[in-house]
C-alpha cells in the first residue's frame, strides 16, 4: 500500500521542511488538502503555496480540491505543480467536463465522495478518472475518526475498478492510523492518505513504515 502523508497536519511554520522529512522517512506521495471555507468549513492553502513547495520534493503531489466550483481553479493548480488534481462529485455542477478538464491539462484526475455521497457516483465516470478518493471522515478538519461503514463503499468501488479496463488508484483518506489502515487494504484501497498518524507521530519513518508493514500483512 502507497502512503500519502497529508500536509493538514504538518507544521505549517515548516512545510518544505516537513515534506522533505517524510519524503526521507518512505512516503510515496505528497497528500495536499486545499479547503476554500465554503465547500468546507476550514480554510487552508490555495495554489501560490504549492508552487513554493514544488522544488523541495520530487513525490507526486496528490492536490485534493475540498473547494466550490473547482472548474475554475484546477488551471492554477496545474500549473503550480500538481500531479493528480482531485474534485469532490458534490461540488461539481459539471463533474465529467472538470475530470476532462484535469486531463487535458496533462494531469490526472480525480473524483472524491463525501461518506453521504452513494458509490455510484463515482461509478458512472470511472472512464474519466485515474483516482477514486473515498472519504473516511466528513471533509473539512484533521484528527476524525475513522467511519467503519464507508468500507463497504470501498470494496463495491474496487470491484468496478476492476471491470473499468484501465489503471485507477482507489484512495482513502480519514482517520488511517495503526488500527484502521489494514481494513482498508483489505477492502481495496491503493494508496491511504494519513495526518495525525504521521506528524504526530515522534519519529516519521517509523510512523509510516508501521502503516506499511500493517498493510502488507492485512
Amino acid at each position: 500500500m502507497l502512503i500519502a502523508p497529508s500536509i493538514l497536519s504538518a507544521d505549517f511554520a515548516n512545510l518544505a521542511t516537513e515534506i522533505k522529512a517524510v519524503e526521507v522517512a518512505g512516503a510515496d506521495m505528497i497528500h495536499l488538502d486545499v479547503m476554500d471555507g465554503s465547500f468546507v468549513p476550514n480554510l487552508t492553502f490555495g495554489a501560490p503555496v504549492i508552487e513554493k513547495l514544488r522544488p523541495h520534493t520530487d513525490l507526486p503531489f496528490d492536490v485534493h480540491l475540498m473547494i466550490d466550483n473547482p472548474e475554475k481553479h484546477v488551471k492554477a493548480f496545474a500549473e503550480a505543480g500538481a500531479d493528480i488534481i482531485t474534485v469532490h462529485a458534490e461540488a461539481c455542477t459539471d463533474l465529467i467536463g472538470t475530470l476532462e478538464m484535469i486531463r487535458a491539462l496533462g494531469k490526472k484526475a480525480g473524483v472524491s465522495l463525501n461518506p453521504e455521497t452513494l458509490a455510484e457516483v463515482a461509478g458512472h465516470v470511472l472512464d474519466h478518472v485515474d483516482l477514486v478518493l473515498v472519504m473516511t471522515v466528513s471533509p473539512g478538519f484533521g484528527g476524525q475518526e475513522f467511519l467503519v461503514e464507508e468500507l463497504d463503499k470501498i470494496k463495491t468501488i474496487r470491484s468496478w475498478i476492476g471491470e473499468a479496463g484501465h489503471p485507477i488508484i482507489l484512495e482513502v483518506d480519514g482517520g488511517i492510523n495503526a488500527q484502521t489502515i489494514a481494513e482498508v487494504k483489505r477492502a481495496g484501497a491503493d494508496v491511504a492518505v494519513a495526518g495525525s498518524a504521521i506528524f504526530n507521530a515522534a519519529y516519521y519513518t517509523t510512523a509510516i513504515s508501521d502503516l506499511k508493514n500493517i498493510a502488507a500483512n492485512a
